[in-house]
């Protein structure tokens, strides 16, 4: 997608587990050109203060090309509590790489960019 169709942001939810079958982190691996290890890092530490087993999880993001991908817990409720949290470094990321400019709405989520 980031290649052939110019996805410049994908967010990849499920699979970031420790069972046998969650493979979505290898599958970044395997796609990705940089690693952006903060996303993971972020994403862990909100979850451990809802839930203990958030030491399990395998979160991660990475960039291929000028496409920012992020994988996500399967899970709505950590979905939320993930995105909330590293959501406001994403359109600066984005800007980094090359890619489309998005904006927030404020009143929503805040964007941070820092001053120039």
């Amino acid at each position: 997608m980031a290649d052939e169709q110019g996805i410049e942001l994908i967010l990849a939810t499920g699979g970031t587990g420790p069972s046998p079958q969650d493979q979505t982190p290898e599958a970044l691996a395997d796609v990705m050109d940089k690693e952006l290890s903060g996303f993971g890092e972020l994403m862990r530490q909100v979850s451990l203060a809802e839930v203990p087993t958030a030491i399990l999880s395998r979160q991660a993001a990475g960039i291929r090309g000028k496409c920012l991908i992020i994988t996500l817990p399967g899970k709505p409720s950590a979905i939320a509590t993930c995105m909330n949290a590293v959501f406001p470094a994403v359109p600066y990321c984005l800007d980094l790489i090359g890619a489309g400019r998005i904006e927030t709405d404020p009143m929503v989520l805040k964007a941070f960019r820092p001053a120039k």
